[in-house]
């Protein structure tokens, strides 16, 4: 059965409403088609996604779930639209999100080999936090720099670049700055770091940048597990210690599962190239 776009935003309008006349108002549309168009929707379906009582109105088992997968459906179609366009573009270009300082210097030998290779296209450095994986994933970028295991693949395929181990960053002081190295154990209980791009299971007070993460752990509000590199960025008023059974953090590319890009996939052969080389050296 065809379910058209409109018909998805006008359900998801007054799911997320559970009021007609707001979700009306949001959409810009009258209220009583609005009431027709999710009527016949049921119809069609053969379910009732929405209970309507005279004390509101409320999802049914099927509208939840209707809800979540209408709301994948539509980012879908707005990303394939944001990659169509983007590759009929008349000067195609590469769009690589990345955090700032998080490319184990691998960055511009990948650009280098990239720019080497024939029909190569111009790359765009797109620098974000909290949105890289999700950047890919709804088309506005092609590829991302991402972290395993802090960030969340899913949607994703990736190749590994860079393996390293992983240090607490302490407060001066911090009883733990007594030993040579810890245990995940030793930070149970302790208040850790949430990244927005975090895995869904992952808690944790919320940082947006290193800087404010480094901040929060020198006025003693939290410690944090990071890759090993951070110590050449640690401010004074933090050390390290070795986490001996901390899961390594894996530098990966990262690409849209369903890309099909020529230009996409000669970027990632120069960056498992470079990561190739510096492996033999």
């Amino acid at each position: 059965m065809d379910v058209q776009t409109r018909e998805l935003r006008y359900f998801i309008a007054v799911a997320e409403e559970l009021h007609f006349g707001r979700a009306a108002q949001r959409l810009g549309i009258a209220q009583p088609p609005l009431s027709r168009a999710i009527r016949l929707l049921e119809q069609r379906m053969g379910l009732t996604l929405l209970d309507r009582t005279s004390r509101g109105v409320h999802l049914t088992a099927a509208g939840e779930v209707f809800l979540a997968e209408g709301r994948v459906a539509l980012d879908a179609v707005a990303a394939a639209v944001r990659r169509a366009r983007r590759a009929a573009a008349t000067t195609p270009r590469l769009v690589l999100a990345l955090k700032p300082g998080s490319d184990a210097d691998l960055l511009q030998p990948i650009l280098d080999r990239y720019a080497a290779t024939p029909d190569a296209v111009p790359v765009d450095l797109a620098f974000s936090v909290g949105e890289r994986a999700a950047m890919v994933r709804d088309g506005r970028a092609d590829l991302a720099l991402l972290h395993r295991p802090q960030n969340d693949l899913s949607g994703l395929d990736s190749e590994d670049l860079h393996v390293e181990g992983q240090v607490v960053v302490l407060p001066d002081g911090h009883p733990l700055t007594a030993r040579t190295e810890v245990s995940m154990a030793d930070l149970r209980g302790g208040t850790q770091p949430r990244w927005p791009e975090s895995r869904p299971e992952v808690t944790g007070h919320l940082v947006t940048d290193t800087d404010q993460l480094l901040q929060l752990v020198r006025l003693g509000r939290m410690v944090a597990v990071l890759p090993e590199s951070i110590r050449d960025r640690l401010p004074p008023g933090t050390v390290s210690r070795p986490v001996i059974d901390a899961e390594q953090a894996t530098l990966v590319i990262a690409w849209h599962r369903e890309s099909t890009s020529r230009q996409v996939a000669a970027f990632i052969r120069a960056a498992t190239s470079v990561k190739t080389e510096l492996e033999q050296v």
